[in-house]
C-alpha cells in the first residue's frame, strides 16, 4: 500500500512539472510571435540597412495591366486615391488568418477602392476568390513572374498597400488593421 501512495505522489508531481513546462512553452511561443511580427514590420518599412521589402513609401509602383475575375481591367494609373491593394496566397497561414478581417473591413468600403491580388500559381484559390469577390476587385495572378506583384515589388504574403491616385504608395503593412485606413469596420 505505501508503494501505491508513493507512485500516486510521483505521478502527481510529474503531471505538475509537465503542466508548468507546457505553460512556459505557450508563453515563449507568444513572445516569439510578437518578435516575428515586429521584425516583419521593421523589414517592411525598410528599417534594416541593406534590406528592402517592396516598393518604398512615396514612390509610384510599377506599371501593370490586369483583369479581375469579373472581367474588369485594373491598371496602376486607374487606381483611385486611397485604394487598398492586398496580396494573398491560398497556401499562406497569415493570409488565412487575415482573410476574415480583410473581408469585414472591405465590406464597409467602396468596392472599387479595394483590390485583392491572389497568387494563383499554387493552392486552391476558390475560397479566397469567393470570400473577397463581393467586397473587392479580385485579380488571380497565375503567370510567372506575377505582373502586379512585381509592380509592387512584393516580398511576402500577406502584404497590404494603400496607394494614391496613379499608384503612388502611401503605406504598407503586414496586416490590414495596421494601414491608416485599415481599422476594423
Amino acid at each position: 500500500m505505501p508503494y501505491l501512495v508513493a507512485i500516486m505522489v510521483l505521478l502527481g508531481l510529474l503531471c505538475l512539472v509537465n503542466l508548468l513546462l507546457t505553460l512556459g512553452l505557450v508563453r515563449r511561443i507568444k513572445e516569439h510571435t510578437k518578435l516575428i511580427d515586429a521584425l516583419y514590420e521593421v523589414v517592411g518599412s525598410g528599417g534594416l540597412s541593406g534590406v528592402r521589402a517592396g516598393a518604398a513609401i512615396g514612390e509610384a509602383v510599377g506599371d501593370f495591366d490586369a483583369t479581375t475575375v469579373d472581367g474588369d481591367r485594373v491598371t496602376r494609373d486607374g487606381l483611385a486615391e486611397g485604394t487598398v491593394v492586398a496580396f494573398l496566397s491560398p497556401d499562406c497561414a497569415g493570409c488565412r488568418e487575415q482573410l476574415p478581417e480583410l473581408a469585414s473591413w472591405a465590406a464597409g468600403q467602396d468596392r472599387s477602392r479595394v483590390v485583392a491580388v491572389v497568387d494563383g500559381r499554387e493552392g486552391d484559390v476558390a475560397h479566397l476568390v469567393t470570400t473577397l469577390s463581393p467586397v473587392a476587385r479580385v485579380i488571380v495572378e497565375e503567370a510567372t513572374p506575377p505582373q502586379v506583384a512585381e509592380a509592387f515589388k512584393l516580398q511576402a504574403f500577406p502584404t497590404f498597400y494603400q496607394v494614391a491616385e496613379g499608384g503612388k504608395l502611401l503605406a504598407t503593412a503586414p496586416k490590414i488593421s495596421r494601414l491608416p485606413v485599415g481599422s476594423p469596420a
